[in-house]
C-alpha cells in the first residue's frame, strides 16, 4: 500500500486494520473471511447445479434463510450441515493424511 512515499507490506497492512497475528481482532477478521469464502463456494456450487435456496434447503432438511445466511457469509454451517449441503450439489470432500518422514 503506498501513502505518498510510504510504503506498506499486506502483513503491515492486515496488523494495522485487523490487528496482530493471534490478536482476537485478527482471529474475528479470519472467522468471518473463512466463512464469506464457505459461503461463496456453496452459492457457486448451487448456481452451477441451477438449484434454488428452497430446493437446497428442502434437500439438506434447513430453511431457504438458513441457506441464504451461509451463502452470505452471515453464519457458517456445522461439519454434518456442510457435509450434507455438499453431497445434496454433487460435490465430494476428501480428508488425505500424508505421512513425511524426515
Amino acid at each position: 500500500m503506498n501513502r505518498g512515499n510510504d510504503i506498506m507490506s499486506v502483513d503491515e497492512m492486515m496488523d494495522a486494520r485487523f490487528g496482530v497475528e493471534g490478536s482476537a481482532e485478527r482471529e474475528a477478521f479470519r472467522k468471518e473471511a473463512y466463512a464469506y469464502c464457505v459461503g461463496q463456494i456453496i452459492s457457486d456450487a448451487r448456481k452451477h447445479e441451477r438449484v434454488t435456496q428452497q430446493q437446497l434447503a428442502e434437500r439438506v432438511g434447513t430453511s431457504k434463510s438458513y441457506i441464504s445466511r451461509v451463502e452470505s457469509g452471515r453464519v457458517e454451517p456445522g461439519a454434518g450441515l456442510f457435509l450434507r449441503i455438499l453431497g445434496a450439489l454433487g460435490l465430494r470432500f476428501d480428508v488425505t493424511h500424508r505421512m513425511v518422514f524426515g
